[in-house]
């Protein structure tokens, strides 16, 4: 499914509303001035609300599902309509925004 590239400056969140960081963006191709992610780059996760249960919090998350045609050194790009999963917890993160210039699929 076609659907915006993400970027470093994406904001990206798990499904406890912790903030999801890219660790190695794809610095060669840019969006807005910014390096794309790709499905190869992990995810770090801060402040996932799901502390105080007996579930361990997201701690790091990664695409699984991202764009077919277009890719950034041989990996394909993550989509905001991409599929995703957090670590330990196995829930999604959810993309609320991203730059809307540059759509692939």
């Amino acid at each position: 499914m076609p659907g915006p590239i993400l970027h470093l400056g994406a904001t990206v969140l798990c499904a406890h509303a912790g903030q999801a960081t890219p660790t190695a963006p794809f610095p060669r191709v840019t969006v807005l001035g910014q390096p794309v992610v790709t499905l190869s780059t992990p995810y770090v996760v801060a402040a996932c609300g799901l502390t105080g249960t007996p579930t361990p919090p997201c701690v790091t998350a990664q695409w699984v599902v991202g764009a077919v045609r277009v890719l950034a050194g041989g990996q394909p790009v993550a989509l905001q309509s991409g599929t995703s999963v957090c670590t330990p917890t196995g829930t999604p993160l959810t993309p609320l925004t991203a730059q809307t210039r540059a759509i692939a699929s």
